[in-house]
């Protein structure tokens, strides 16, 4: 599993990071539109569809992102879809959450393909726009996630149930607890501040995501980093919540070692636009 796991790895990056450092952000564009539309697949297998409507439902998404990228909506500031995103990610999410598994299969089946491809449109849009904005700014977004992963659980490994008595949510993922989240924010704002110190030493002129938070004030980059910990948390309980409603381990095995596309983005899913949203509130 383990050999697994690292070539798996070892290809994505060489396919993924000459692509992000191309100096036209088309390749990496195109790149992750493959990985969306794959999402887009397992999202039909997750809600039942067959291999054809699943198939069907990926070539959807890539007719929606290019569309979009026809229209030039990847060139143009789209404030209003970031928030009106950002609003369904957290209340939709919220929403979720509490009514569990259970409350899964009660949503309409046209709601959920509808609303699963939307969030992989919103996703690509997301790192696209990143990518436009600059490379140091999109690696700043996608390490939040990253850090808060990797924190969480060295912070619930070590702790476990040491401060609190409840699990963070037993009956969609029994691993998590809630001195890991803790632990993941601690991880992100450490991140965070040295993000910050490493782009005021002037090594890159395009600002991460934290310097640009960071100019609106220190306040606001401390609610900012516990708001998008949060979100990376939910959008990684979701998808578990709606894989167990599936009765499946993973989202599928395209990826060997790693289970399926969606199992490695699914925190990415709401954390990306998000993180647009607030850069675009805040910046010129």
């Amino acid at each position: 599993m383990l050999k697994q796991r690292v070539i798996t790895a070892l290809v994505l990056l060489a396919i993924l990071l000459p692509t992000l450092f191309y100096p036209s952000p088309l390749p990496f564009a195109i790149v992750v539109l493959v990985l969306m539309a794959a999402g887009a697949w397992e999202w039909g297998r997750l809600n039942g569809w067959g291999q054809f409507g699943s198939l069907a439902l990926g070539a959807v998404c890539i007719l929606l992102c290019g569309t979009s990228a026809g229209l030039g909506w990847l060139e143009r500031p789209l404030t209003s879809v970031w928030v009106i995103g950002g609003a369904v990610w957290v209340l939709g999410g919220a929403a979720l959450l509490r009514a569990g598994v259970p409350g899964w299969p009660r949503v309409p089946a046209a709601v959920r393909l509808v609303v699963g491809v939307l969030a992989l449109w919103l996703a690509w849009l997301a790192v696209v726009q990143a990518r436009m904005v600059g490379i140091n700014f999109l690696l700043s977004v996608l390490a939040l996630v990253w850090a808060a992963d990797i924190s969480a659980y060295f912070a619930g490994r070590a702790l476990g149930l040491r401060f609190t008595k409840n699990k963070l949510a037993p009956a969609i993922s029994p691993g998590k607890s809630w001195e890991g989240v803790w632990g993941g924010a601690v991880g992100v704002l450490l991140l965070a501040l040295v993000w910050v110190a490493i782009d005021a030493a002037g090594y890159t002129s395009v600002p991460s995501f934290y310097t640009v938070l960071v100019r609106q004030g220190w306040w606001l980059l401390l609610l900012a980093a516990l708001f998008m910990t949060a979100m990376s948390v939910a959008g990684d309980l979701i998808e578990s919540l709606i894989k167990r409603s599936a009765g499946v381990k993973d989202s599928s095995h395209l990826l060997p070692g790693h289970g399926g596309v969606l199992d490695r983005v699914d925190a990415l899913l709401p954390t990306l636009p998000l993180a647009l949203m607030l850069y675009s509130l805040v910046s010129p």
